[in-house]
C-alpha cells in the first residue's frame, strides 16, 4: 500500500511552502500499476523494526514521496498528512541525522508529525541516505518513534546504514526488473521494442524513430576521466530533461544506451518542417551546467522510418543510430538513415575485421616495392615499400581504402610492424645478393610513440641490417601536429641512424618554422605537383623553388609521380635529389624487383648530361 505526503499541494500543511522538482523520475517502491516493487523493501521494513524496536520506518524519496509502515506493515492510504520541510530536508541530505526528540530540538520542535495510525506526534527521529550503486542518492530511509529515546546505538547506526544499502541495491534491481535505466529512470532498450511494436500493430502503417546521440564515446570516456561518473550521470539527466521538454506530448523517451537517447515520433510529417529538427539541435548544442560546470556536447539526431514488416527480424535501433552516428558529424546535427551510406559502414566494417584476420592468421598481404633512382648517377639507390591486399573473395583491395580503414580502427600499429618485418627481411636478402639500396617505410602518426625506437631496433637486429639503410617516411601533417613530443621521437629514431623523410610535402601545413626544427633528412615534393608541371608553370614553379628551398636546408630533395620521359628530364634540371614515379617502374612485387635490379643499367643521368653538354 502506498502513501504519498509532500508531492501533492493540497495534502501540504498550511503555512509550508516547498518547492518540488516539476518532474519526480524516482522510482516506484510499490506493486502498483505505475510501477514495480523493490525487491524485498517489506522484508527489510520488518527487520528494521525488529532490530531497532521503532514502530515506524518510512522511505522519503528526494522528490517528497513517502513510503510508511507500521510495525511492518503498509500504512493506509486514508488521511495522510503532509511532511514537514524540515523532514524533507533532513531526506535529502547527504548526513545521516538522529533527533533524539523532536520537541526538545529546536528545528522539529514547530515541525510535528501525526499520522492517523498513530496516537501522537512524532518524537524520535533518525534517517540514512540511500544510495544506488551508481552513488545517485534517492532519499533516505528513517525510522520514528513515539517515544524520546537517547539515540542510536552503534550496532543500531549500522544495522540502520545496512538496511539503507539494501534499498539502494533493491532500487537498481528494480530498474532492471522494470526496463528503467537506473541513472534517468527512463524506459530503455527493452521497453522501446516493446512499445514500437505495440504502436505498429495498432493499424499504424508506419512510425519515424529518433535517436539522439549525447557525444562520441570517446569524448564521453574523457568526461568521466576528467570529472567522475557523478558528472557524467548529471550531465545525462540534464540532457534527458532537455530532450523532454522538446519531445511532443504524450510520446515517451527512452534511454537505450550509455549515451543515447530514443522516441517514437507520432509525427508522420516530420521532414515537412525541419525546423523543429533544426530547434532540437540547437536545444542539445547549448551549454549544460552539470555541478557547477558548465559543458558542451557534439550531439547528433538521428531518424529513421520505419513499417511493421521491416521491424521483423530487423533492428531499427541500429539503422537509426547509424543515422545520429553521422550526424553528429555534420554541420545540420541530424541526418536521416541513408541505405547506402549503411551499406558502405557494414562494408567497412567486415574490411576491418578481414584485416585484422590477415595481420595474424593469413597470408593475403603482400608488399610491392618502387624504385628510387639517383639524379646524379641514375642509379637505383632505394625502394619504398608498399602494402597491397589481395582478398581471397573481394580480390584486390585499394591501398587507399584499407589503410584509412587501418587507421580509423586502430590497426595501424600492427600494419606497419608486419610491413617493416617483411620489408626489412626482404632488404637484408637484396643486400646479402650484392644490391646496395635503401628500404623506405611510410609511418602514420599513431605509429609515432616511443616503443618506435624500440621496434625498429629489434627488428634491424634480427635480420641483420644496418639502420642506416632504413628511412622512415612520414607526412608533413603529422609532423607539425606535435611539434615537441614529435621531435623528441624522431631525434631518437636519428639517432639509431636510421633517416627520416617528409612525404606528400606541399599538401599539408608547409610550417616553415616548424620545418626547420625537424631532424629529417629527406624532403619528398608532392606528387600532385610534379604531375602538374606538365600543363602547368604555376606547378613547375612551385617545385623548382620547394626543391632549391630544401636543399638550402639541407634536406635530400625526392621527387614522387614522375611519370614521363618529359617530367624525367624537367627535375634533371632542378634542385632535386632524387626521383620516383611510372616513367622508372611502377611498384613491383619482391620477385619482379629482383629481376629489375639485375637488369637495371640506370636512368639518364645530371653526370651524363653535363658530359654530352
Amino acid at each position: 500500500m502506498r502513501t504519498t505526503t509532500g508531492s501533492d499541494p493540497g495534502q501540504r500543511a498550511a503555512g509550508h511552502q516547498e518547492a518540488l522538482p516539476a518532474v519526480d523520475h524516482t522510482p516506484s517502491i510499490d506493486g502498483s500499476a505505475d510501477g514495480f516493487a523493490v525487491p524485498g523493501f517489506d522484508a527489510v521494513v520488518r527487520l528494521v523494526t525488529g532490530s531497532l524496536g521503532v514502530p515506524l520506518v518510512s522511505l522519503i524519496l528526494q522528490g517528497g514521496t513517502a513510503y510508511w509502515f507500521a510495525d511492518g506493515n503498509a500504512l493506509p492510504v486514508h488521511d495522510p498528512r503532509a511532511l514537514h520541510p524540515r523532514y524533507l530536508e533532513a531526506a535529502r541530505s547527504t548526513m545521516p541525522s538522529v533527533v533524539p526528540d523532536t520537541l526538545l530540538d529546536e528545528r522539529f520542535r514547530e515541525a510535528a508529525l501525526e499520522l492517523a495510525a498513530t496516537p501522537g506526534p512524532i518524537r524520535f527521529f533518525a534517517s540514512e541516505p540511500v544510495y544506488t550503486l551508481t552513488g545517485q542518492q534517492i532519499g533516505a530511509l528513517c525510522v520514528m518513534d513515539l517515544q524520546p529515546r537517547d539515540g542510536l546505538s552503534e550496532n543500531e547506526h549500522t544495522a540502520l546504514r545496512d538496511a539503507a544499502s539494501l534499498i539502494g541495491a533493491g532500487v537498481v534491481l528494480r530498474s532492471y526488473l522494470g526496463r528503467t535505466d537506473p541513472i534517468t529512470q527512463l524506459p530503455h532498450r527493452y521497453a522501446f521494442f516493446d512499445d514500437l511494436r505495440s504502436h505498429l500493430h495498432n493499424d499504424v502503417a508506419h512510425a519515424w524513430v529518433m535517436a539522439i546521440d549525447v557525444a562520441p564515446v570517446q569524448r564521453f570516456n574523457a568526461f568521466i576521466r576528467a570529472m567522475g561518473h557523478a558528472y557524467a550521470d548529471e550531465l545525462m539527466r540534464a540532457v534527458a530533461q532537455r530532450l523532454q521538454g522538446w519531445i511532443p506530448a504524450r510520446t515517451r523517451l527512452y534511454q537505450i544506451g550509455t549515451t543515447r537517447f530514443a522516441a517514437v515520433l507520432p509525427d508522420h510529417h516530420i521532414l515537412d518542417d525541419t525546423s523543429r529538427l533544426d530547434d532540437l539541435v540547437a536545444r542539445l548544442r547549448q551549454p549544460f551546467d552539470c555541478l557547477g560546470i558548465p559543458l558542451t556536447i557534439q550531439p547528433g539526431v538521428g531518424l529513421l522510418k520505419i513499417n511493421a514488416s521491416e521491424l521483423r527480424g530487423g533492428d531499427p535501433l541500429r539503422l537509426v543510430m547509424n543515422a545520429s552516428y553521422a550526424a553528429q558529424h555534420s554541420v545540420r546535427g541530424w541526418a536521416v538513415y541513408n541505405r547506402l551510406q549503411d551499406e558502405h559502414q557494414r562494408q567497412e566494417f567486415f574490411l576491418v575485421t578481414e584485416l585484422a584476420a590477415a595481420l595474424t592468421e593469413r597470408t593475403e598481404l603482400d608488399l610491392h616495392y618502387q624504385p628510387r633512382v639517383d639524379l646524379d648517377s641514375g642509379r637505383c639507390v632505394g625502394v619504398e615499400a608498399l602494402a597491397r591486399w589481395h582478398h581471397p573473395t573481394l580480390g584486390l583491395i585499394s591501398p587507399n581504402q584499407f589503410i584509412g580503414l587501418a587507421e580509423r580502427a586502430g590497426l595501424m600499429q600492427l600494419l606497419t610492424q608486419w610491413v617493416l618485418e617483411h620489408g626489412v627481411a626482404q632488404l637484408a636478402m637484396w643486400r646479402r645478393d650484392g644490391h646496395d639500396i635503401k628500404l623506405s617505410v611510410n609511418v602514420s602518426s599513431s605509429d609515432l610513440t616511443a616503443d618506435l625506437v624500440g621496434r625498429l631496433r629489434d627488428v634491424a637486429e634480427q635480420h641483420k641490417v644496418g639502420l642506416d639503410a632504413l628511412e622512415l617516411e612520414f607526412t608533413e601533417s603529422t609532423l607539425m601536429e606535435h611539434s615537441a613530443t614529435t621531435r623528441r621521437h624522431l631525434t631518437a629514431i636519428r639517432q639509431l641512424g636510421a633517416g627520416i623523410a617528409i612525404d606528400d610535402f606541399g599538401t599539408g601545413y608547409s610550417n616553415l618554422a616548424a620545418l626547420r626544427q625537424m631532424p629529417a633528412t629527406s624532403l619528398k615534393i608532392d606528387q600532385s605537383f610534379v604531375r602538374g608541371m606538365g600543363t602547368s608553370r604555376h606547378d613547375e614553379a612551385i617545385v623548382r623553388s620547394v626543391a632549391e628551398l630544401a636543399r638550402s636546408m639541407g634536406f635530400r630533395v625526392v621527387v614522387e609521380g614522375v611519370e614521363t620521359s618529359q617530367l624525367y628530364e624537367s627535375v634533371l634540371g632542378m634542385a632535386c635529389d632524387e626521383a620516383q614515379g611510372f616513367h622508372i617502374s611502377h611498384p613491383l612485387p619482391a620477385s619482379d624487383m629482383l629481376a629489375w635490379l639485375a637488369a637495371h643499367r640506370g636512368m639518364p643521368s645530371r653526370q651524363a648530361v653535363r658530359w654530352v653538354e
